[in-house]
């Protein structure tokens, strides 16, 4: 079947199943080729919470919140900051397709694939402190019932469906090296075969032993292959230093070590514009996973707005640096300080009701779909994955005092020793503040601010209370690690999802989607994004791109 193949699909994840699936329903002949096994069908969406950018829902309407396509347009052109003529042409275009798309079809498609919503709405990036600039002015971060492993599902099924009935063939374990390209278009794909890896589970780096070469040709080739974010030399030399400072020493991933960037490379030597590299998203409250699956495994912290954050020396971040509120600021602050850790201070009353942790395997209750389990959560207690941390996590100090908490902090941490009296100022600062209603403290307002959102009052953000409160205790720090996570910037395409050259015109038959496109556009994210927004732009662009093609072609 691989030799007359309509569409060939470089990469197996979640925008290279969303183009699939749309090709053969117009009954395309497709070729999916992977460099990795059958077992990481779905990519890194696989293991993501599944966070869903959606406008003015029926969610959203039942939680009293106020949103529309204006407000939502406004805050993402305010988080972009689109400044470059050139590289930012179609991502601006893509900004105002995409957000059509939120407010719009976008639920009813998923929801027509068997796709479902928690009921609740999450407030991701909560932004800056102003009304313009980065940040979700409401709540639009929808969580999938059944998490990442539940989106890949919706489109995995009808994909494997249609290669029952000859119209996918998948070769996995097929790295491409090379586009072939005849006469100004792309025919087709050269690369190497890959020694199995069929014994590995899901997200363990697999080998690159090679054991041959191999060919494949078809009308067009769609490039879906992920970002940067596993390739840390890659990540340090596109890092923007003057936007955000010196690339840090240390860094753990995020993502599994198949997320390396060939493909931005190959494309851009086979004649593809790549645009806005120094364009990048990376956490800040990562922490070592006990359990690792892939080499340097990172899980983000997903914090409410509660813990007091230190910087290395001890010292509170400044506002409004608070948890939560804005990525990059964040890490562009930590970065000049010099080191590459930072600090939670909180109590257990935070953590039982605060943290949230990234990741389908982090969240069995949601994944598989277990509603008492989930239920359980409004419960006292932390939650089991975060328990499990606190027991074996090497980030993790819980103490009874604050001096013995400040003493662990500098077992863990012994390369930049706290000092006692400049932690216990921090804490005493904010825990007189804690005690009045009305205070100058902005991180206090915020976390009042978010307990007026039933949601997070009900299930995600603690009441008020002194952090040397025994009836709180014990005492608990994080360490927190800057964590790799996505590519912002990419190839450069048309609404249609089609590459275009560095002079603006058509690669004819190249097409490119997800991370690898910048989500669309080359980098419909600007510099910013407002969360929720990656599996949706990976569904997009390769929605975009499966759809041009069933039309287009002969």
């Amino acid at each position: 079947m691989s030799d007359d193949a309509d569409v060939i699909v470089v990469g197996a994840g979640l925008a290279g199943l969303v183009a699939t699936y749309e090709l053969t329903r117009a009954g395309r002949r497709v070729l999916v080729v992977d460099q990795e096994s059958e077992a990481n069908l779905g990519g890194q969406a696989f293991w993501s919470l599944g966070g869903l950018f959606l406008v003015d829902s029926p969610e959203q309407r039942r939680a009293g919140i106020k949103d529309s396509p204006e407000l939502a347009l406004s805050d993402w052109l305010d988080s972009a900051g689109f400044d470059r003529d050139r590289e930012d042409h179609w991502p601006r275009q893509w900004a105002q397709a995409y957000v059509d798309f939120a407010a719009g079809e976008k639920r009813r498609y998923l929801h027509d694939l068997g796709l479902r919503l928690m009921p609740t709405v999450g407030w991701a990036e909560r932004g800056a402190g102003l009304a313009t600039g980065h940040g979700n002015s409401v709540p639009r971060f929808h969580l999938t019932w059944g998490t990442g492993p539940e989106v890949v599902r919706v489109f995995a099924e009808p994909v494997r469906a249609a290669a029952e009935r000859g119209l996918v063939d998948f070769r996995h374990r097929h790295r491409v090296d090379e586009l072939i390209v005849e006469d100004g278009a792309a025919v087709g794909v050269r690369g190497s075969t890959l020694a199995p890896s069929d014994d590995l589970p899901r997200g363990v780096a697999s080998g690159r032993e090679t054991t041959g070469e191999f060919a494949f040709r078809a009308q067009a080739v769609v490039v879906t292959s992920g970002g940067i974010g596993g390739n840390h030399e890659l990540i340090r030399e596109n890092w923007p230093v003057d936007r955000l400072g010196p690339a840090p020493k240390s860094m753990i991933t995020g993502v599994p070590a198949s997320v390396d960037g060939r493909m931005l490379q190959i494309t851009e030597r086979a004649g593809g514009s790549l645009v806005n590299r120094d364009r990048m998203w990376h956490y800040t409250e990562g922490i070592k996973n006990w359990d690792p699956i892939w080499p340097d495994h990172a899980i983000r912290i997903i914090p409410g707005p509660s813990s007091l954050w230190l910087d290395a020396t001890g010292r509170r971040l400044p506002a409004p640096l608070f948890p939560g509120h804005d990525t990059l600021a964040t890490l562009r602050h930590i970065v000049h300080t010099g080191h590459d850790h930072t600090w939670f201070v909180l109590t257990r009353s935070i953590v039982e009701k605060e943290f949230a942790l990234s990741g389908s395997e982090q969240n069995p209750d949601i994944t598989g779909k277990d509603l008492k389990l989930a239920l359980a959560r409004v419960k006292k207690g932390a939650p089991g994955p975060v328990q499990a941390f606190l027991d074996h996590g090497a980030d993790f100090v819980v103490r009874r005092t604050l001096r013995e908490l400040v003493a662990g902090m500098n077992a863990v941490e012994p390369s930049a020793p706290l000092d006692y009296a400049t932690v216990e100022r921090e804490v005493l600062a904010r825990d007189r503040a804690v005690a009045h209603p009305y205070s100058k403290d902005l991180q206090l307002m915020a976390v009042r601010n978010a307990r007026e959102y039933w949601p997070d009052k009900l299930t995600r953000v603690a009441k008020p209370h002194r952090l040397l409160d025994p009836a709180h205790g014990p005492l608990i720090a994080v360490r927190l690690h800057l964590l790799t996570r996505k590519t912002l910037g990419g190839l450069e395409t048309t609404l249609d999802s089609q590459v275009v050259r560095p002079d603006g015109t058509p690669f004819a038959g190249l097409y490119a989607a997800g991370e690898v496109a910048g989500f669309g556009g080359g980098g419909v994210h600007g510099y910013n994004a407002l969360e929720g927004t990656f599996l949706g732009g990976c569904i997009f662009s390769g929605r975009a791109a499966g759809r041009a093609l069933a039309r287009d072609l002969a």
